[in-house]
């Protein structure tokens, strides 16, 4: 019997534990502003907030997650954060994303008064909270 490249990784998605890490080809894209989080730590909390069940359904070589974090402190001091992330299909022939989004969450807030550490610290919360959203859509 021939094992076929596809028979092989989906014996493998089967045999992941559900604490599975971030599969190594799975695309994590980012594009926050870099003022609130960096686009390694972007990445770092949408991948941990994806579990390996997920990545049965979606598989990372058809699929992939844009996230997105924007706001700042205004002039009046208030920390204004929303954090969007989305499930977007991958083209066939190049992997390169396509936006056409399956899933969208999107979570926001406010904070008055905050540090820049603190907008910083809301920006990653919300980012983990769009996440969760997402992924609360997709398996249950």
């Amino acid at each position: 019997m021939r094992i076929t490249p596809w028979l092989a990784l989906a014996a493998l998605a089967l045999a992941l534990p559900v604490s599975a890490a971030t599969p190594p080809k799975a695309v994590l894209l980012d594009f926050s502003k870099d003022t609130l989080i960096d686009t390694a730590t972007a990445k770092a909390v949408v991948g941990d907030g994806i579990p390996a069940k997920v990545w049965k359904v979606y598989p990372p070589s058809k699929w992939g997650f844009v996230s997105q974090v924007e706001g700042g402190i205004t002039g009046a001091g208030v920390c204004v954060v929303t954090a969007r992330v989305m499930l977007v299909p991958l083209t066939q022939a190049m992997k390169a994303v396509l936006f056409r989004p399956e899933k969208i969450a999107t979570a926001f807030d406010a904070a008055s008064g905050a540090s820049p550490e603190q907008c910083k610290a809301l920006a990653k919360g919300k980012l983990t909270e769009a996440t969760q959203g997402v992924v609360s859509s997709l398996v249950k």
